[in-house]
């Protein structure tokens, strides 16, 4: 058994292809084109299916929708789902589990949580011919990336990102930076002018491997947001009427909901979870959520971000990736080193995946 948080996306795709294989999973392979890892290993979305062609009743979970966030993610399918035997327990003559890995996988191997085009794929899922413009945006692109390119001043940095957080509040510099916004491809949560080649895989796999079910249980895994090690399930869909209570009713009273004000997240706008409603259609029921391990401080992760950012408009990528720099990005979205930490994810995704397989059982 290799390591459960393993350190590049190398790695982590061959301890999920070596344990999906073990699984008896059914495998299939997207390769990103005119890309490589800063290894020179081509970078792959893989999916891994065990259960019957056509199942009324699907578990899906998906890793790596923001790159680097990969390896927590990554770590839940490969060990609790895969080599734990949960996904095998799971799938039966009506119910298939699908494991999405590596959604993003260019983000994943050169550690950014956006893809080969600074497109943040979780705001990708949008009608790109009338985008949902964050004019809050505007108004603090240029605090978080700075005009001048000539070198990174942390601290000049930090104290910009304080005023700012003092004049318009946490909540409402959340809100502005994270909605998601079309007009600076240079900034951050930039949702792109066209669908990601990630997005249009991630339609390929729910048209041909997700349609048809009639229930659906979604989990999305992802880093940096509320107190550290919780992972905190966060509502994202199902269009039918019943589709909140029925995730409380999954999840219980931790399940939290932007749109109401009680999760960590902010509201956000083109999500992965809309591609599985809409491939769905009126024909199966959705109940999705974000599964959110909690890592840093926000103005931390924020930091973080804006390092990263400017790491990469003024370095070549395979320069990039090696940069001391790295290390603000690893501790914020992937802090494999903090043994209590890992021990807390995995512990916590056993309980929420356990809960979506229950769950889906007893949807009708």
């Amino acid at each position: 058994m290799g390591h459960a948080f393993p350190l590049d996306y190398s790695r982590a795709r061959a301890e999920f292809l070596a344990a999906a294989e073990e699984a008896g999973a059914r495998l299939r392979n997207f390769t990103l084109p005119r890309h490589r890892g800063p290894d020179g290993a081509e970078l792959t979305v893989d999916t891994a299916y065990l259960g019957p062609p056509d199942p009324a009743k699907l578990l899906m979970t998906v890793s790596g929708t923001h790159g680097i966030e990969g390896f927590c993610g990554s770590a839940c399918q490969t060990t609790v789902l895969l080599r734990e035997g949960v996904a095998k327990a799971a799938a039966g003559a009506t119910t298939g589990v699908l494991l999405v890995h590596a959604l993003n996988p260019y983000g994943f191997a050169y550690l950014r949580r956006v893809n080969e085009d600074n497109v943040d794929l979780n705001r990708n899922f949008v009608d790109h011919q009338a985008p949902p413009h964050n004019d809050a945006y505007d108004a603090v692109h240029r605090t978080l990336v700075p005009a001048d390119d000539a070198g990174f001043a942390p601290g000049e940095l930090v104290a910009n990102l304080t005023a700012l957080r003092d004049r318009l509040g946490p909540q409402r510099l959340q809100e502005a930076v994270t909605r998601g916004q079309y007009r600076h491809s240079d900034g951050l949560f930039y949702g792109g002018d066209t669908p990601a080649w990630s997005r249009r895989v991630f339609e390929t796999v729910v048209a041909e491997q997700v349609a048809g079910a009639a229930h659906v249980g979604y989990i999305d895994l992802h880093t940096g947001l509320g107190e550290r090690g919780v992972g905190e399930p966060i509502f994202r869909g199902g269009r039918d009427a019943d589709a909140h209570q029925r995730a409380r009713r999954w999840y219980g009273e931790a399940l939290t909901a932007s749109e109401q004000g009680t999760s960590s997240s902010t509201p956000i706008v083109g999500n992965t979870a809309t591609a599985v409603a809409d491939g769905l259609g009126d024909g199966g029921r959705l109940t999705a959520i974000t599964l959110e391990f909690g890592t840093q401080p926000g103005p931390e992760v924020l930091l973080a971000l804006c390092a990263d950012a400017w790491l990469h408009r003024s370095h070549p990528p395979t320069e990039a990736v090696r940069h001391d720099l790295k290390q603000l990005i690893r501790d914020a979205f992937c802090p494999a080193d903090d043994a209590r930490w890992r021990e807390q994810v995995l512990q916590r995704a056993r309980e929420v995946f356990d809960q979506a397989v229950v769950g889906l059982a007893e949807a009708k």
